[in-house]
């Protein structure tokens, strides 16, 4: 399942943020220039994380970890999604920058772009493990069993019409999708465009169920990018409702509305599995082992993403990406596992450590 979803590397920088006593990103400049030189006199440095919500629970947990046993200050986490993180970890060089970008899907051309206009020219991805996408449900609702296809005529903003064009997607409710669906209403409360999680959902689950339309496969063959636009474009009348980046508003939101489904990282499955349900893919449940044996059709590759560039200006910088890598933490039987996170193998996990040796030779030059 590992060949082929995985990023090359891009490099890789690390960033401290000097605290003075602010948690958040609000008074970070969001434009395109390069951020000013910080003051670092008489303040505490802090390794600052953004990124997923997906990958955040992990980094989190790792985090408070680190900060109890290290010596070092525990790192600060801010869920901004898998967009938001990139953009803000673009900006520029320094301690007042996140250092890492936490990610669920690999880093964009545009990303890369983007922080090399602002001076961050070397960024090294680092895996951590699985994580299926899953559509749940209420334990209170009704049982899914469903399609890529499925999943996309339901949620496409527009589908084929039957006779070489487009409609406005007219279903209503699952029944309508197909006979064999619940006669419930489509109401699905999902991430929102800057979200990792989203951009996996639409291209490893909507675009691989409207390659089985023939209208559809035909117009990949003519015009790949008019295709990836049909088969990404999430309908906007109020069937598909961003629930914001942080998938556990998705959880209470399936609580108090039990027909709804709900898309979200199987972490967020696992953890809630007294009130939520997983629906089928294709008869084949969302579980760990199947989302390790990539048998789940909508598996994929969590990361950290790093900038080289800082590893010398922050303390403790590769001590938490040491820490993160090792087999106490991201291993099979390792802390994270408790949190829902699926184990590479044990020989992508020795690659990833190697990643993490080079990094600390690096810095140590």
């Amino acid at each position: 399942m590992k060949t082929g979803m995985i990023c090359g590397t891009i490099g890789l920088a690390a960033l401290t943020l000097v605290a003075c006593g602010k948690s958040d990103l609000s008074s970070l400049d969001t434009s395109d220039g390069v951020a000013a030189a910080p003051e670092m006199s008489g303040s505490t440095q802090k390794i600052k994380i953004v990124g997923s919500s997906t990958v955040s629970p992990f980094a989190t947990t790792v985090a408070e970890r680190f900060g109890a046993t290290s010596g070092f200050s525990t790192p600060i986490v801010e869920t901004t999604g898998t967009g938001g993180g990139f953009k803000a970890f673009c900006q520029g060089l320094g301690p007042d920058q996140p250092s890492i970008s936490n990610a669920s899907r690999p880093i964009k051309a545009s990303e890369t772009a983007l922080c090399a206009s602002n001076g961050v020219t070397e960024i090294t991805p680092v895996e951590i493990g699985y994580d299926g996408i899953v559509v749940a449900n209420s334990k209170n609702g009704p049982d899914f069993d469903i399609t890529k296809t499925q999943l996309y005529l339901a949620l496409a903003k527009d589908i084929p019409d039957g006779a070489g064009g487009f409609q406005p997607n007219p279903y209503k409710s699952w029944h309508d999708v197909d006979a064999g669906l619940p006669d419930e209403p489509i109401q699905v409360f999902g991430p929102p465009p800057t979200s990792g999680t989203r951009d996996a959902f639409v291209e490893l689950g909507m675009e691989h169920g409207a390659e089985s339309l023939p209208a559809l496969d035909a117009l990949k063959a003519s015009d790949k990018k008019a295709f990836q636009v049909r088969a990404h474009t999430i309908r906007t009348d109020g069937a598909w409702i961003d629930a914001g980046e942080n998938d556990t508003a998705i959880i209470q939101q399936l609580v108090k509305s039990p027909t709804a489904i709900g898309v979200l990282g199987y972490s967020f499955l696992e953890q809630n599995g007294d009130r939520v349900k997983g629906a089928q893919l294709a008869g084949v449940p969302a579980t760990f082992e199947n989302i390790a044996s990539g048998d789940y059709g909508l598996s994929r590759i969590m990361y950290f993403y790093v900038k080289d560039q800082n590893l010398t200006l922050v303390p403790g910088l590769i001590d938490y990406i040491e820490a993160f890598t090792s087999d106490s933490a991201f291993g099979p039987d390792g802390y994270l596992v408790e949190k829902g996170l699926i184990p590479l193998t044990d020989e992508d996990r020795d690659a990833q450590r190697a990643v993490a040796e080079s990094l600390k030779a690096a810095a140590s030059n």
